[in-house]
């Protein structure tokens, strides 16, 4: 629902690091047997369909404000979009209070209960 509604509402943005992302994490999943077949290729339909519909943006400034250092690249393409929300479920991403940029980080419950 929050991701129809993003894509219906808002602009969807990814950089080169996270296709890369999107690429080598299903195969891992499937590699330590944490997803079966059928689901890896349901999950790389999915991605593939997200993907299709979003803007390449290929950040210039590195971003190092998560505690988890590889959640930085998604805050990178974010300033690079200039993106005025993320949606994550990420904690490491959600307890982050301040930012030297506009960007309101949601869950994805908290996007679909704003008007």
């Amino acid at each position: 629902m929050a991701v129809k509604k993003a894509f219906e509402e808002a602009d969807i943005y990814v950089s080169p690091n996270l296709l890369a992302e999107y690429r080598d994490i299903p195969l891992e999943l499937e590699a330590e047997g944490k997803i079966t077949r059928l689901q890896l290729e349901a999950l790389i339909t999915g991605i593939a369909a997200f993907v299709a519909n979003a803007m390449l943006v290929s950040p210039r400034k590195p971003v190092t404000l998560c505690r988890d250092e590889k959640d930085n690249m998604i805050l990178e393409c974010c300033l690079e979009a200039k993106a005025v929300f993320l949606l994550t479920g990420d904690k490491d991403l959600l307890d982050i209070k301040k930012l030297p940029f506009d960007l309101n980080i949601l869950t994805p419950l908290e996007f679909l209960k704003r008007t």
